[in-house]
C-alpha cells in the first residue's frame, strides 16, 4: 500500500507567519529606494515649470478651487499640498522624497522611509498632472503602498499577483481593443519608429526583417500572457516566469526610453524567487514584524488582492454591463490598486509638434526639446530612468488636437512671457527676448535609410503637414 505523503508544515507556517522573506524585503526595499530616488530627482528639476507658480499648468489654481468645494471633494485631491503649495514646497518635496530613497537604500527604518516616500510621491503625482499620469507613477504608488505591509502573510503572493496582473493585462488590452495590427501581429513593425522616444537601438531594430519583427510580437504575447500564470507555480515554475518577464523587460529597455518602468518591473520580479536563492548574494535581511497589528495589516493585503482581482475580471466585461464599484471608486484618488496595459492601440505613423517664434509672421524660428525628435541630424537620446515630461506629453498632444491638449495653452503663454523656468526644459531657444507670435507644426517623421545616414548623417526625414496651433501673440494665447 501506498502510504499518505506528509504534510509540510513549513510552507503553511511561512504562509502565515510571511517569514521567508527578508532577504527578499531587503532586496526589494533597495531597489524600490532606488526607483524612488530615479522618480524624485526626475522631478526636481522639471516640477516647477510643469506646476509651479508660473508654469505650464500651475496646481494652485486647481487647489485653490478644490478647498473652497469643501472636504468631499478634498478627498478626491490626497495631496499635501492641499494645505500650501508654493514652488519653494515642491521643490522641497522632491527633496524630501530623494533623502527618503537614500534611507530606503541604506536598509535602516525601511518601512517609516517608504511612508514619507509613497506619500510625498502621491502628492507630487496628484499635482502633477496632466504631466504625471503615467502608468509607471500608478505603478509605483501601488508597489509602494504595498510594500508598507511587508512582513505580513501573504505580502509575496500580492507582489507576484501585482506583477500577474501589470503583465497579463498589458496583453489582454491588446486583445480587447480590436487594433489590427496587433491582431494580424505587425504591430512591432511600427512600435519602434513611433514610440515616444526612440533610442540608438531602436533605429536598427525597426530595420529587421518583417518576419523577425512579427516573431517578436508573438514572442511579446507568449511572455504577456503566459509568463504571468508561472507565477503561481512551485518554485522552479515561477522562477522561470519571471526569468520571461525579466527578458521582455531588458529587451524593451534597451529599445527605448520608458523612465523607471522596466526597473520597478524588474524590481516587483524579485517576489518571485526566494530567501534560499538570495542567500547566495545578499547576507542582510530585514526583519519586518506587525506584533499589535498582525491581523488588520493582512486583512488589509488581502483587500487590495480581492480589488485586485475584481479590477481584473471587469476588464473583460462590457463597459455596459460593468457594476461601479463604491469602494474601487472611493480608492481610485490614491492609486493603490490600478489597472494596466501599455500600447493598446499601436500607433502607425509618427506625427510631431514643432514649436516655432517670430517677430514679423514671416521669419520663423525653432524651438528645440532636448530629447523629442526635432533636428532630424541629431543622434536618439538615452534619457531613461530620467523622465523629460514635457517631451513625453508633446508626443501625445501631436496624436491629437488643440482642444483635447489645452495644457499646451500654457507652453505658449510662458514662451511668450520669456518664463526662465519652462524655457529650461528647452535644449535651444532661438531668441533672447520673447517673439512676438508662437505656433505649432505638425510634421510627419519617419527613420531615414542606412544609406541615408551614411551620406547625410540625418535619422529622420519629416514632412510637413500643417499648422496645428496659432499663430498666436501673448493676448490671443488663452493664459492671463
Amino acid at each position: 500500500m501506498f502510504s499518505k505523503p506528509a504534510f509540510d508544515r513549513s510552507i503553511l507556517r511561512r504562509l502565515i507567519t510571511g517569514s521567508g522573506f527578508e532577504l527578499t524585503s531587503a532586496v526589494f526595499f533597495r531597489l524600490l529606494g532606488l526607483i524612488y530616488l530615479c522618480s524624485f530627482a526626475s522631478f526636481w528639476p522639471q516640477i516647477v515649470a510643469l506646476v509651479g507658480s508660473h508654469g505650464i499648468a500651475p496646481a494652485a489654481e486647481i487647489l485653490t478651487a478644490v478647498r473652497a468645494q469643501g472636504f468631499h471633494v478634498m478627498l478626491q485631491f490626497p495631496t499635501l499640498f492641499l494645505f500650501g503649495i508654493s514652488d519653494t514646497a515642491l521643490i522641497s518635496a522632491c527633496v524630501a522624497g530623494c533623502i527618503f530613497a537614500v534611507v530606503m537604500i541604506s536598509g535602516y527604518f525601511v518601512r517609516v522611509a517608504a511612508v514619507f516616500a509613497w506619500v510625498l510621491y502621491l502628492s507630487i503625482a496628484v499635482v502633477g498632472q496632466p504631466f504625471s499620469n503615467f502608468q509607471w507613477d500608478a505603478l509605483l504608488l501601488e508597489a509602494g503602498f504595498l510594500a508598507l505591509f511587508a512582513g505580513v502573510p501573504l505580502t509575496g503572493y500580492a507582489f507576484r499577483f501585482l506583477l500577474f496582473r501589470l503583465m497579463f493585462e498589458s496583453g489582454v488590452v491588446k486583445l480587447t481593443s480590436h487594433d489590427p495590427n496587433w491582431r494580424s501581429l505587425h504591430a512591432l513593425r511600427f512600435h519602434f519608429l513611433t514610440q515616444p522616444l526612440p533610442d540608438p537601438i531602436a533605429y536598427y531594430v525597426h530595420r529587421l526583417p518583417p518576419s523577425v519583427l512579427d516573431a517578436m510580437t508573438v514572442a511579446t504575447f507568449s511572455i504577456e500572457l503566459g509568463a504571468p500564470l508561472l507565477l503561481f507555480g512551485p518554485r522552479l515554475v515561477r522562477m522561470i516566469g519571471a526569468g520571461l518577464i525579466a527578458f521582455l523587460q531588458i529587451v524593451i529597455m534597451l529599445t527605448g526610453n520608458y523612465a523607471f518602468f522596466n526597473l520597478l518591473t524588474l524590481a516587483l520580479c524579485i517576489w518571485a524567487l526566494d530567501d534560499r536563492l538570495l542567500a547566495r548574494f545578499v547576507k542582510r535581511g530585514v526583519r519586518l514584524r506587525w506584533p499589535d497589528m498582525r491581523i488588520f495589516a493582512s486583512a488589509a493585503v488581502a483587500l487590495l488582492i480581492a480589488i485586485g482581482a475584481i479590477e481584473l475580471v471587469q476588464m473583460f466585461e462590457s463597459p455596459f454591463s460593468r457594476t461601479p464599484n463604491t469602494l474601487i471608486t472611493a480608492l481610485a484618488p490614491f492609486e493603490i490598486v490600478n489597472t494596466y496595459g501599455l500600447f493598446a492601440v499601436m500607433t502607425t505613423t509618427r506625427p510631431e509638434l514643432v514649436i516655432e517664434g517670430s517677430d514679423d509672421l514671416v521669419n520663423w524660428s525653432e524651438y528645440v526639446f532636448p530629447y523629442k525628435p526635432g533636428p532630424v541630424n541629431r543622434r536618439l537620446p538615452i534619457v531613461a530612468p530620467y523622465q523629460p515630461r514635457l517631451d513625453w506629453q508633446m508626443w501625445f498632444a501631436a496624436l491629437g488636437s488643440y482642444q483635447g491638449n489645452t495644457w499646451v495653452g500654457g507652453v505658449v503663454y510662458r514662451l511668450l512671457t520669456g518664463d526662465r523656468a519652462v524655457l529650461g526644459l528647452l535644449d535651444k531657444v532661438p531668441f533672447s527676448k520673447p517673439p512676438k507670435f508662437i505656433r505649432i507644426l505638425s510634421y510627419d517623421y519617419q527613420f531615414t535609410t542606412l544609406e541615408e545616414r551614411s551620406r547625410t548623417g540625418a535619422v529622420w526625414n519629416r514632412t510637413l503637414k500643417g499648422i496645428w496651433f496659432g499663430p498666436v501673440s501673448v493676448s490671443q494665447s488663452g493664459q492671463g
